[in-house]
């Protein structure tokens, strides 16, 4: 029987054919939890009386949240992180690595084929590598980091298929952004998204790993994109769905002629043409998080900003998604260019985007971001707010002060940013 490349995942690691609905107890290959629910699990762990972990090379624990810790309470809570991670053996992240979901990646602890699981609702990212990835809740981890398994039910399918090539001055994030616009923010409830066609083939990992993070925010289990295409620094044998699987649903968008896009507040759904908002004044710009922090990323604004100065009343914060993203981009000159048009660079990590720390805006200053959710409050201000964009137009927002489209500001078409 034909299968959604979810359903081949679930039933490689099952030894038997599933199907959508059914319930099954799957072995996993990695488990991730942060400094947000780490601290959670660890207690769960040790009421229920465990004492080992399954696979201590499979357990990965990463601080990024708030990181570095802005209070006693948090750095309390990062050292009984540290010291699990001793006592157990298994692999921590300290302060400054980076964010969890760019790790489990750049670390290959995520790998095409394999099922892992994140205490964390972004952790669909790893589908970014054509792996069933998904979020749990801290006891459903702390279970598997014992016992190696877990229980889910197999979701069925949503098959999104882009056609054509994207506009040079259109980026991932415009791609994602447009469809949580058609879709909502429940259009795929406990369900698969499989990502396909012309457009996602020419995607490179930080392209793919923008649409698979920000499944979540149509309420998807798990969002795997296509492999084809994909490269990555280790041979794998791509798995691919069957040509005539069965999918709940089955969408086609033509992006030959996507614009830049933008979510007003305060709902990643409610999408508009950026064009439509244009001239709005801003107070902060922010590129990061695990959905734009990536060295093309990047490079993105600096092809932007570079020789220029960002506009006198704006505040542009930039996290990397981790430190190898920051190595490199210091390698490039990429730092230099963005910070001598003045930006600010703070710890690789989550900070703004969760609101913990480092980038809090004030009462009804607006923000232009990079990041994934803009729901109120979510930057650590329900007074503020937010709107979500592609690094790109981040970068011309804060360089005229005004939301502002990418081409506008020396990137027309046929002149894309250059790409590492």
């Amino acid at each position: 029987m034909s299968q959604t490349l979810t359903e081949k995942i679930i039933s490689q690691h099952t030894g038997r054919h599933v199907q959508p609905g059914e319930l099954a107890i799957v072995p996993v290959d990695a488990v991730m939890a942060s400094d947000t629910t780490a601290p959670f699990a660890i207690k769960a762990f040790q009421e229920m009386g465990a004492n080992r972990l399954w696979r201590p090379d499979k357990v990965i624990l990463v601080i990024d949240h708030a990181s570095p810790a802005p209070n006693q309470r948090i750095g309390n809570l990062h050292t009984m992180m540290r010291e699990f991670a001793r006592d157990k053996g298994c692999r921590l992240y300290d302060v400054g690595a980076g964010i969890c979901h760019q790790v489990m990646v750049e670390n290959e602890h995520a790998r095409p084929g394999e099922i892992v699981i994140g205490a964390d609702s972004h952790s669909c990212a790893y589908g970014a590598v054509a792996a069933f990835a998904t979020g749990m809740g801290s006891t459903d981890v702390a279970a598997l980091m014992h016992t190696g398994k877990t229980w889910l039910k197999v979701p069925s399918a949503i098959k999104i298929e882009f056609t054509g090539q994207l506009p040079a001055a259109t980026a991932a994030k415009d791609l994602i952004l447009f469809l949580v616009g058609q879709l909502g923010t429940s259009g795929a409830n406990y369900q698969a998204i499989e990502y396909c066609g012309e457009a996602v083939e020419s995607l490179t990992l930080a392209g793919r790993m923008t649409l698979a993070s920000m499944s979540v925010e149509m309420g998807a289990k798990s969002g795997i994109v296509d492999p084809r295409g994909l490269e990555l620094p280790y041979p794998f044998e791509p798995l691919e769905a069957d040509a005539d699987a069965h999918y709940e649903k089955v969408y086609r968008f033509d992006v030959s002629d996507l614009s830049p896009q933008v979510s007003l507040p305060h709902s990643p759904d409610k999408v508009v043409p950026l064009e439509e908002v244009r001239g709005t004044s801003i107070d902060v710009a922010f590129i990061g998080t695990c959905t734009n922090g990536r060295l093309e990323d990047l490079q993105a604004a600096a092809d932007i900003l570079q020789g220029q100065q960002i506009a006198p009343h704006v505040r542009l914060i930039i996290a990397p998604a981790s430190r190898e993203v920051f190595n490199q981009a210091l390698e490039r000159g990429t730092v230099e260019i963005l910070s001598r048009a003045g930006a600010t660079f703070i710890t690789p990590g989550c900070g703004p985007c969760v609101g913990t720390h480092l980038g809090v805006p004030g009462d009804e200053e607006v923000v232009i971001s990079a990041a994934n959710r803009n729901f109120q409050g979510r930057m650590g201000n329900p007074n503020a707010k937010i709107y979500l964009a592609s690094p790109a137009a981040v970068a011309a927002s804060a360089l005229q002060g005004v939301i502002t489209e990418p081409a506008e500001v020396g990137l027309p078409a046929g002149d894309p940013p250059e790409k590492p």
